[in-house]
């Protein structure tokens, strides 16, 4: 049968062969990546949500003067990757603007993922079209995220984890280090992935029962990856930071922000998404498509418990690599739990070396799947009679383009696809506005907005709604909380005096606010003010009770630009009244 042998058969592993599941590969990457550019490039504002809080500040990178002493700006500067930062700080010496090259890195990470993720899945099972599916398993869990397409140090991820997994499948010692120097450099979580991949190559098995390596030179070759980790890991290990220390578990128990509606939301009352599906504490958080994962764990029923009626099965090798992924991946989970925050986030430890693992074993898995369909087809041949095989294999043929379809179009299903979680601003004049401002000024408001200013006015804000108090480094969240109470109370404060007091204080120049600030349900409403308590909810109180803030008598007269719903007070208009 012509299909089986251009689609299944493993002994057509020709250049030509490979060559076309490849492009294939390739132009499935390249067309969710143009996707994703149609939106990036939908208006003359937008930007990726993370990139709003990990990009914007690389800004200075073209031009110093902005930002000065700008505490947020100065927090995710310290945080950043060395790799990472240094990439963007590189093309902005010709040029390029750090949130433009955000929108394009994407596309060109996703097809350097697609290009390893082929090769490693034709290293375990040598059929073109397994590279093929698997990759395109991969692409659409990574277009039905939001990581690949912020551009961030999280989006580097998957090249440099696919390229180690590679370059260990192929025994290649430079290329493991060089992929675990980039991972340290870009993503130090990943590391302790590789390391514990490493360690688990020297692991084997014979009768049932495990046995270390009795060969020198997988201690040598795991001995000089793991330098190369240690070394890496130390950049991060000896440096300090003004911000720190990192917050306790204790600690964040009692902060609203870590609450099941907080905005870093971590403990959560139901265990089944506390340990499977938390975007910041399960296993695999946020599937996006559950396809790869159902395929997945087609694999090692497949392999235990029908070996004989799928012969594919038999051209698997080095397939205990993927044990080994999740293994390690799970060994890092629990242990961030168990220092919980010190290690950073648990799900950062398995959801994304997990979508690896599970695209790989859906793409070989449907691959064995259809190349037992086809041999159904033209079995014993020889006995069959001709209508009885040709219905055979129109049946194969129809099976088999109906799957490979649904899995090709069916994240065009989804409510969103790509997943891209651009931000569009909605606002463009009130961003001229601030853009034609002094370069120092600083901007304090309350609204949901503030989280673009930076992004779109490159003007400096006290503090930023939803993205920018993460509370994870007690030195910088402290002064983001202490910050947004102060802020919260002059604004809905009668005493002209107190907020005058507020300005002078933090260096205020201008304040944003919006007409319906002033109604209870708009602070109520809100989600990330209402986590400021006691603030949050005197704030409330005070205005049930008729008290008018001071803000709202100088409206008008302290007004120097309105659009929409939002109205800009000049701060020293404020501080000269009497």
């Amino acid at each position: 049968m012509y299909l089986h042998k251009l689609l299944t058969a493993p002994g057509t592993k020709t250049f030509n062969h490979i060559v076309f599941w490849f492009s294939l590969s390739l132009t499935f990457a390249a067309i969710y990546g143009l996707l994703g550019l149609q939106i990036a490039f939908s208006s003359e504002y937008v930007v990726q949500d993370d990139a709003r809080q990990h990009v914007f500040w690389m800004r200075r990178f073209l031009d110093p003067s902005l930002f000065p002493n700008d505490w947020i700006a100065d927090y995710f500067q310290s945080v950043a990757p060395l790799g990472y930062s240094t990439l963007y700080r590189l093309f902005a010496t010709v040029g390029i603007d750090p949130i433009l090259l955000s929108k394009f890195l994407p596309i060109v990470l996703g097809l350097i993922t697609t290009a390893y993720c082929f090769g490693i899945c034709l290293q375990l099972l040598p059929v073109p079209m397994a590279g093929f599916i698997a990759s395109l398993l991969l692409n659409q869990y990574l277009w039905l995220r939001d990581d690949l397409v912020s551009g961030t140090a999280v989006a580097f991820i998957y090249p440099f984890f696919t390229a180690f997994l590679y370059y260990l499948l192929r025994r290649s010692l430079l290329g493991i280090c060089v992929a675990i120097a980039l991972l340290g450099l870009f993503y130090p979580q990943a590391v302790f992935i590789c390391a514990g991949i490493l360690i688990l190559q020297l692991l084997h098995w014979k009768n049932k029962r495990p046995y270390l390596s009795q060969n020198k030179r997988d201690y040598l070759f795991c001995g000089i990856s793991l330098f190369v980790a240690i070394l890496v890991l130390s950049i991060y290990a000896l440096k300090s930071s003004k911000y720190g220390p990192v917050i306790t578990a204790a600690e964040a128990k009692t902060l609203l922000e870590f609450g099941p509606n907080g905005l870093s939301k971590f403990f959560i009352p139901n265990l089944g998404d506390y340990w499977f599906t938390g975007q910041r504490s399960g296993i695999m958080p946020k599937f996006g498509t559950v396809v790869p994962l159902l395929l997945a764990l087609a694999l090692p029923l497949l392999l235990l418990l029908f070996p004989l009626l799928f012969p594919l099965l038999k051209q698997l090798t080095k397939v205990r690599i993927l044990l080994q992924i999740t293994l390690a991946s799970l060994v890092m989970f629990f242990m961030a739990h168990a220092l919980l925050f010190k290690l950073h986030l648990p799900s950062r430890y398995t959801e994304h070396s997990l979508r690896i693992v599970t695209a790989l074993a859906g793409g070989i898995a449907l691959t064995v799947m259809l190349d037992s369909l086809f041999l159904w087809a033209r079995a014993r041949r020889q006995k069959a009679k001709d209508k009885t095989l040709k219905e055979r294999q129109r049946l194969a043929l129809g099976l088999a383009t109906l799957l490979l379809t649904a899995l090709v179009i069916h994240p065009v299903f989804f409510k969103e696809f790509p997943k891209t979680d651009y931000a569009v601003g909605q606002a463009p004049a009130l961003y001229k506005f601030f853009a034609q401002q002094p370069k120092d000024i600083l901007i304090a408001s309350l609204t949901e907005e503030t989280v673009n200013l930076p992004s779109f006015t490159k003007r400096s804000i006290l503090v930023g709604g939803t993205g920018f108090p993460v509370p994870y480094h007690k030195g910088y969240y402290a002064e983001i909380r202490k910050r947004t109470i102060d802020l919260i109370e002059a604004q809905y404060s009668s005493n002209l005096n107190q907020v005058q007091s507020f300005i002078q204080k933090y260096g205020v120049d201008f304040w944003l606010v919006e007409h319906s600030a002033f109604a209870p349900n708009y602070l109520a409403e809100s989600g990330w003010i209402s986590q400021y308590q006691p603030a949050a909810s005197e704030a409330i109180n005070q205005l049930q009770q008729g008290n008018i803030p001071a803000l709202v008598n100088l409206k008008e007269r302290c007004a120097v630009f309105n659009t929409g719903n939002f109205v800009v007070l000049q701060a020293s208009c404020i501080v000269a009244s009497p």
